[in-house]
């Protein structure tokens, strides 16, 4: 499946990155849409965008920024919200916690280059570690 890139400088009030503040663009794969920054790589998911697309075969494509460059973001503090402007915390998910993203609890995530291919492919450690911490299900 091909990866489609809508125009970011069509919208007027595109969003703009929440750690390095450059415009970011519309991805689509299958029928969900995400915004990806045009200079770090960083992605935004609205809502569940990042689980739905994570049970997307070859979703990872959308990851296309270098996870080096993403992790030198991991510094910045205090990130606002591309919608609301309010602090976002920091987050890990619970299977795979050493990855760590921004969280907007009314608007939505965002994930450095590189984490949502990582969080994509679950490894079979990341498995054992769930199921000894016990919130794996069968």
């Amino acid at each position: 499946m091909a990866v489609t890139q809508m125009g970011y400088n069509s919208i007027a009030n595109s969003l703009k990155c929440p750690k390095c503040h450059h415009d970011m663009e519309k991805v689509t794969y299958e029928d969900i849409t995400i915004d990806r920054c045009i200079n770090c790589g960083g992605l935004w998911f609205d809502g569940d965008e990042a689980d739905r697309l994570k049970r997307v075969p070859g979703s990872e494509v959308v990851d296309t920024g270098d996870p080096v460059k993403g992790r030198n973001y991991d510094s910045c503090a205090d990130i606002n919200c591309p919608h609301c402007g309010k602090v976002m915390e920091k987050s890990s998910d619970w299977k795979q916690v050493h990855i760590w993203y921004e969280i907007c609890r009314d608007h939505g995530i965002f994930m450095d280059a590189g984490e949502f291919s990582d969080f994509k492919h679950e490894t079979l450690f990341d498995w054992f570690r769930a199921l000894i911490k016990g919130k794996r299900e069968s």
